[in-house]
């Protein structure tokens, strides 16, 4: 299990789409549940006098979610098989948890965009689709869901994929499948369906377990950041320098030649070590410790990089924000701090430059408000400068987060661009 791939996906999509009762399907159907789990969902669905067993209440554990049957918080769940382990993100479908589905999304690798076969594409649906081009998710999944209220019509899943391609060619969503599904009866969730013989490609289990996800990593351009310096007290490892932290990108060797930044100094790597031992290589997303030939001063928030190829060193960002806090809309010449891959520094808002209309992509350039769940293009001056490289490249040196310095909150996340 230790070296099996692990995938990350979210659901996403309306609300009343599905979404929780897709990922009881998959936790079920793969035998991903324990007996008390289940005999307890059994119990509460027997109490509210429900014919079948309600599958989403395994992710929606919140008492009001299970009240008002609908997701309100981000539930992560974690499953494996043979082949791969998954951790689930799921997301609420209701507009004004929007800030809830950016964050559950950011780190996935995989987006099931769920659509109710007998509304077709919405508002939501749109909205969700801009999002993960935004934040860049890799691979989305167009699961057309319900297919057993429309009879399981081939005609009813072409004409959903046709509105929402016809609608995706305006995106930057780089690998697009389409999969006609029924969470509640189990329809080419993990099996295939015999009710749609019409439909030839892969069930949704079948294509999570072997999307290729190895080339998601950007391993081109080499990125370290600086979390710990390792210095042991004991006489055996006095000589002991390691920096300790997590590959952000590109391929490091022992033997490359390296700088070290903000000092620009060089030196080689002498040495990987991770926890399982001695390694000549290291690359995303592993932790490790490397340590360099020279005595540099080297701390956390630096970050080490190749010679030839370094991020931009810079303290004015331009990023696309979304606004997290529901006590105070982003405050003009507002001060923050920001948090960027191990460094923390603190900034003011420049400029706000438009509001983005999540649901048309118009830019409003008049109204430059951002309350909550509202997105932005905000320039930001920081206290000193950040590495970093732009969302689309890399989303981990890409990727910023605002915090309230009176309340510690984190009060939006932000792409670079």
């Amino acid at each position: 299990m230790e070296s099996t791939e692990l995938l990350r996906f979210t659901t996403a999509g309306s609300v009343d789409d599905g979404k929780s009762t897709l990922i009881g399907r998959l936790l079920y159907d793969s035998k991903s549940i324990f007996q008390d789990q289940f005999a307890d969902i059994e119990r509460i669905s027997a109490r509210r006098g429900e014919e079948e067993v309600n599958l989403a209440l395994l992710t929606d554990g919140l008492r009001a979610e299970r009240e008002q049957g609908i997701t309100i918080d981000v539930a992560y769940r974690y499953f494996s098989t043979p082949k791969r382990k998954f951790i689930i993100a799921d997301t609420p479908g209701h507009i004004q948890y929007t800030r809830n589905m950016v964050t559950g999304a950011s780190t996935a690798n995989v987006a099931l965009m769920l659509i109710d076969a007998r509304n077709g594409v919405v508002e939501q649906t749109r909205r969700h689709a801009i999002i993960a081009s935004l934040l860049q998710i890799p691979h989305v999944v167009v699961c057309v869901n319900k297919m057993d209220l429309v009879d399981y019509k081939e005609e009813v899943f072409n004409d959903i994929h046709e509105q929402f391609e016809a609608f995706a060619a305006k995106l930057d969503i780089k690998d697009f499948h389409f999969i006609p599904i029924s969470a509640l009866r189990g329809d080419n969730v993990v099996t295939r369906s015999e009710r749609m013989s019409w439909y030839e490609g892969p069930t949704l289990m079948y294509y999570l377990e072997n999307v290729h996800i190895a080339s998601d990593h950007n391993f081109i351009d080499c990125r370290f950041p600086v979390q710990h310096v390792i210095r042991p007290y004991n006489d055996d490892f006095h000589d002991y320098r390691g920096y300790a932290g997590r590959i952000s990108g590109g391929v490091f060797k022992v033997g490359d030649e390296v700088m070290v930044l903000p000092s620009g100094f060089t030196s080689k790597i002498a040495k990987i070590d991770s926890f399982d031992g001695e390694m000549e290589e290291a690359f995303p997303p592993m932790s490790a410790t490397i340590l360099l030939e020279d005595d540099i001063d080297v701390s956390r928030g630096d970050m080490i990089v190749r010679v030839s190829n370094s991020p931009d060193v810079t303290q004015d960002l331009d990023v696309m924000l979304c606004w997290f806090d529901n006590t105070k809309p982003l405050q003009p010449r507002g001060k923050y701090i920001i948090r960027h891959t191990t460094q923390e520094a603190r900034c003011i808002v420049k400029e706000v430059k438009y509001k983005l209309d999540i649901n048309s992509l118009h830019r409003e350039l008049e109204d430059k408000t951002l309350e909550m769940n509202d997105m932005g293009r905000v320039v930001l001056r920081t206290t000193k400068p950040l590495f970093t490289d732009p969302y689309r490249q890399n989303r981990i040196t890409g990727s910023i987060i605002l915090v309230d310095e009176g309340t510690n909150n984190t009060v939006a996340a932000g792409m670079i661009i």
